[in-house]
């Protein structure tokens, strides 16, 4: 029997994530549902290993996900399993995303020990943990009172956290927590005009070699509408030249209308401290997503102007 080896990082979110996986390609053939066909091979990543630091001064995006492409291209694993809001714009040669799963709820939750019902309710000068620099632009942007400090650590460090009063209130991704099966005490979603979600935010995606023929298996689990709105963000991310070194947002959804399927794209880029915000939108055919994001792009560039992005 060939086994498929699964490569994933080791927090329990990850963990239940690349389980997803597993029964999206067992139930897509059977034969990968026999009892060792599949393997999931956990490996540690740098942004695993360094908690301690915001993840713009250690090198962005890619720490949660070097590792594991190292070793698709080692050939140690067949297949890497990523929340693709941790993806960088760019793939290394060779690699690609073959898949991805129906897309959960992107949007951010607000969870506090007073339990505000949004973020203009939380307390004077509150002290918010985040080291998402998308998070903290939006969040200053609209309340230049706040504190907002580094606060790193997977979903269950960050609530004991909170809990134990390092913070006043912090924010997590909606899809991490409704995956875990976690229902914080006074969890407050946030709209998407409150908190623009990070690109790719509640999508999974799966990784593998270009050239491989996992790809056809892939093809069978892979939901199109979550690519085709990944794919129209990333291309948005691409024109602004986007790492975590800068602050941007951008959400894609389909709609169904009588003269076929739509697609509205909301893009946003701000100055770390909140200072400057700059949001722009497109509205198009959903086969056409990628013109949009690059369109989406292109705008908040020019509007932007020389040195917005130093």
């Amino acid at each position: 029997m060939t086994v498929l080896r699964i490569g994933t990082r080791g927090s329990p979110l990850a963990r239940v994530q690349t389980e997803m996986v597993c029964r999206a390609l067992g139930e897509a053939d059977p034969t990968l549902a026999e009892p060792g066909s599949l393997e999931i091979v956990v490996i540690r990543t740098t942004g695993d290993r360094v908690v301690d630091r915001p993840l713009a001064e250690l090198g962005g995006k890619g720490l949660f996900c070097k590792e594991l492409e190292a070793a698709l291209l080692d050939r140690r694993i067949d297949l890497a399993v990523h929340s693709m809001k941790d993806l960088p714009t760019w793939l290394p040669e060779g690699l690609t995303i073959g898949a991805m799963l129906p897309r959960a709820d992107p949007r951010d939750v607000l969870i506090g020990r007073e339990r505000p019902a949004g973020i203009d309710e939380l307390p004077a000068r509150a002290v918010v943990g985040s080291t998402s620099l998308r998070r903290k632009a939006q969040l200053l942007a609209r309340r230049p009172d706040l504190q907002v400090i580094t606060f790193r650590g997977n979903v269950d460090t960050r609530l004991r956290k909170l809990e134990a009063g390092e913070v006043d209130a912090t924010l997590l991704a909606r899809a991490g927590l409704d995956r875990l099966g976690l229902t914080p005490a006074g969890a407050q979603v946030l709209r998407p005009d409150e908190m623009l979600p990070a690109v790719g935010q509640g999508a999974i995606g799966v990784e593998c070699r270009a050239d491989d023929a996992m790809l056809r298996h892939l093809a069978a689990i892979d939901h199109q509408p979550t690519s085709r709105c990944v794919a129209a963000e990333r291309a948005m991310l691409d024109a602004l030249d986007g790492s975590c070194h800068t602050p941007i947002a951008g959400h894609a959804e389909i709609e169904t209308l009588s003269d076929g399927a739509r697609m509205r794209l909301r893009g946003l880029i701000a100055r770390p401290d909140g200072s400057r915000c700059l949001a722009a939108e497109r509205t198009g055919p959903a086969l056409e997503g990628e013109r949009l994001g690059r369109e989406v792009g292109h705008e908040l560039r020019e509007r932007a102007g020389p040195g917005f992005f130093d």
